[in-house]
């Protein structure tokens, strides 16, 4: 176990005991004189999922110059912060680091440029946070440096997790795999929140569920190659994919329960190499969204269903029907928030930031975080929340027939990063001093 971190040690911003206008004025401090070159660093330079190797190293810099002991290397790239202050609970907040492999065409000035190899497809890509991971970094820093200069005002062991991989569904079991509960204590409570380009910027939106469970799933269709003049000649795998394509939806619309939310979405579709050439082979790569066991049976029962009779309806002999194969591995739960916890959490920020800020939208869209990896088997409290990042003059645009709000994971993805930092800085200062206060 790690040992109480030096008094000496600590960056002290404020002495003062905490409320409100305190700690607002303060998180706006550091946001002004060190977290918006952070920030800026981050959202230039992101880095893929599995190799965040200088995002890791800039990160375990930060948190041990904020008084932390540091693991690094855990899980991969993961990186653990840990501070030790008095007795009390162990508590985790969890923040995600890794990029995705997208151009970026936000049209911002510090947009990114950055390349790297990706690790999975040997292919050269540009990276981007398009699912504003650089907000939930910066936002740990910010609350590393806020808890280290205000212990006198809590009571307990802070546990920092830097996690690498969220956009493969991998990095939560990565480092759970390298014996992080054995290694450095088993939190009682869990903590994390993501950036809401869909929310209006700096608002705090809690609600029961807010992320679905995901798959990844290939499909691979096994034609038979001819020349595009004589199909006859052939088996072609483009029009067996079109057919399973648009037989995977009716999925949901005749197969889930009216109320039993799913998505079944086909993110790629490669086949052929010339005009001319009927090819011998198409790949299918979908993403499958749940909020239950039961509808995730459905699901993937379905669409191994459809492709391997589509296979028969073609004519593929039974050893060259479309095979489907389920990514067990990156294959995540949903995210389901312990509701005592949350009434808990949700309370002390409506005493401390007022009704107005904290909101309880419903989610629109069936996101997927691996987080419930930190948080299952075994069981720990826990709640996750979002930070709405984008301005209401944004809403107010699109609403009037302007451009619209883009998603995440879009090339046109922007945050507001003063408002989206400074609120994932001061929700979780809030929270981790509702959850260990000073004996």
């Amino acid at each position: 176990m790690f040992r109480p971190v030096a008094a000496a040690a600590v960056i002290v911003l404020f002495s003062l005991p905490v409320n409100a206008d305190e700690l607002g004025d303060a998180v706006k401090k550091d946001y002004d004189e060190y977290l918006w070159p952070l920030f800026d660093h981050f959202h230039r330079n992101p880095e893929l999922s599995l190799i965040e190797h200088d995002t890791a190293a800039r990160m375990a810099e930060e948190l041990r110059g904020a008084g932390f002991d540091i693991a690094e290397s855990i899980g991969g790239t993961g990186v653990v912060a840990m501070m030790e202050n008095g007795d009390g609970p162990l508590v985790m907040m969890r923040a995600d680091m890794d990029g995705l492999p997208v151009e970026e065409k936000s049209g911002l000035e510090n947009a990114s440029r950055k390349t790297q190899i990706d690790p999975i497809t040997g292919n050269e890509v540009f990276t981007m946070h398009a699912c504003g991971h650089d907000v939930h970094i910066t936002s740990l820093v910010g609350t590393a440096r806020q808890m280290a200069a205000r212990r006198d005002d809590w009571s307990g062991t802070l546990m920092l997790l830097v996690q690498p991989a969220e956009e493969r569904g991998l990095g939560a079991r990565m480092m759970r795999e390298d014996d992080i509960w054995q290694r450095f204590g088993k939190p009682d409570y869990a903590l994390a929140f993501h950036v809401n380009s869909l929310d209006v910027a700096g608002k705090i939106n809690i609600n029961e569920s807010p992320f679905a469970g995901a798959d990844t799933v290939d499909i691979v269709i096994h034609g038979v190659g001819a020349h595009g003049a004589h199909p006859y000649a052939g088996k072609d795998p483009v029009v067996i994919g079109s057919q399973i394509v648009l037989a995977l939806q009716t999925l949901v619309a005749r197969e889930l329960p009216p109320r039993w939310p799913g998505v079944v979405t086909v993110g790629s579709f490669h086949a052929g190499t010339k005009h001319n050439i009927i090819s011998d082979r198409a790949h299918l790569q979908l993403t499958v969204r749940n909020t239950s066991p039961e509808t995730r049976e459905i699901l993937l029962n379905g669409i191994k269903r459809i492709a391997e009779n589509m296979g028969r309806v073609a004519g593929l002999p039974e050893d060259k029907l479309p095979e489907v194969t389920v990514a067990e591995r990156e294959a995540v739960p949903p995210t389901v928030n312990t509701p005592e916890l949350t009434e808990r959490i949700t309370a002390a920020w409506k005493e401390s930031v007022g009704d107005e800020t904290v909101i309880s939208n419903p989610t629109k869209g069936m996101g997927a975080e691996d987080f419930p990896f930190f948080t299952i088997d075994p069981t720990i409290p826990s709640v996750y929340w979002q930070i709405g990042g984008t301005p209401q003059e944004a809403f107010d645009a699109a609403a009037a027939g302007g451009p619209p709000v883009p998603s995440h994971h879009s090339p046109l993805f922007r945050i507001s990063p003063e408002p989206a930092v400074r609120a994932g800085v001061e929700s979780t200062v809030v929270a981790l001093m509702e959850l260990m206060p000073a004996e």
